[in-house]
């Protein structure tokens, strides 16, 4: 991954990261009453995650790693199996990507109790994600 691609990547997740915090509420409830927030936190944890998914398929295409992944998912696998990430990271990052599917294709499912606890408690894991991929690349 080129430098200028992996700082565009990477600033790109410190955004999201900064904008969720940014309009993070008090708690569930308030997310739930507040259509502008949930919005925000949505598209921002959208973008989180692609940004992720792109920086590992990126790394994965420039060490000519094969079989290239054929999911979004199956490339934070591979990232484990390459021990770039812990399998404990990976399995998170999936579940992340679960989560983004059900945001693009069954918005109206989402549960904010289920948003908001991936708001408070799993941020860090992007930052993590994000840490290794910048001392990888």
């Amino acid at each position: 991954m080129s430098k200028e691609v992996r700082s565009q990547k990477l600033d790109s997740i410190a955004r999201c990261l900064l904008r969720i915090e940014a309009h993070m509420p008090a708690s569930a409830l308030k997310l739930a009453q507040n259509a502008d927030c949930q919005d925000i936190l949505i598209l921002n944890l959208e973008r989180l995650i692609q940004t992720s998914v792109d920086c590992a398929s990126v790394l994965i295409a420039d060490r000519n790693w094969v079989p290239m992944p054929d999911s979004m998912a199956s490339a934070f696998a591979m990232l484990a199996t390459k021990k770039i990430i812990s399998d404990a990271l990976a399995d998170r990052l999936v579940k992340a990507v679960g989560f983004r599917n059900l945001c693009i294709h069954e918005y109206d499912k989402i549960n904010w109790e289920i948003v908001y606890a991936i708001v408070t408690k799993h941020l860090d894991e992007f930052r993590q994600f994000a840490g290794l991929i910048d001392r990888e690349a």
